[in-house]
């Protein structure tokens, strides 16, 4: 009676443990940007949007990339965190770019393709 009592002690110990680890983010996670309309329109954060749309993100999304390669962007559609989290954490066939270019320039091409200037 007592091993049982014991493994369902250490059972109950180790599922909470284990939802507790699994509902917190690691440790290098970082929290997604307020986006503010001053944000999207800083030309600092556009130019670097615009280097990084030009040099990666074009050659899907762009118009020299249709038909197929990748959904056409619709940014009247979105809100700048919903393409930050895509850009930052990918989706289906589309890659994370976190890897790849640092935080400022992910919020650089996040404010690029919500702002003014964005043609895809």
């Amino acid at each position: 009676m007592l091993c049982v009592s014991t493994l369902l002690a250490f059972g109950i110990a180790s599922t909470s443990v284990w939802s507790e680890e699994a509902a917190a983010p690691a440790a290098n996670d970082e929290p997604v940007p307020v986006f503010t309309a001053a944000m999207i329109k800083d030309p600092a954060n556009v130019e670097a949007g615009k280097q990084v749309w030009d040099g990666q993100c074009r050659h899907c999304h762009g118009n020299s990339a249709y038909p197929g390669k990748a959904p056409k962007l619709k940014p009247s559609s979105y809100q700048a965190e919903f393409v930050y989290d895509r850009v930052t954490n990918g989706f289906r066939k589309m890659p994370a770019w976190k890897a790849v270019f640092n935080q400022q320039q992910r919020i650089g091409v996040t404010a690029f393709i919500m702002g003014d200037e964005f043609m895809p």
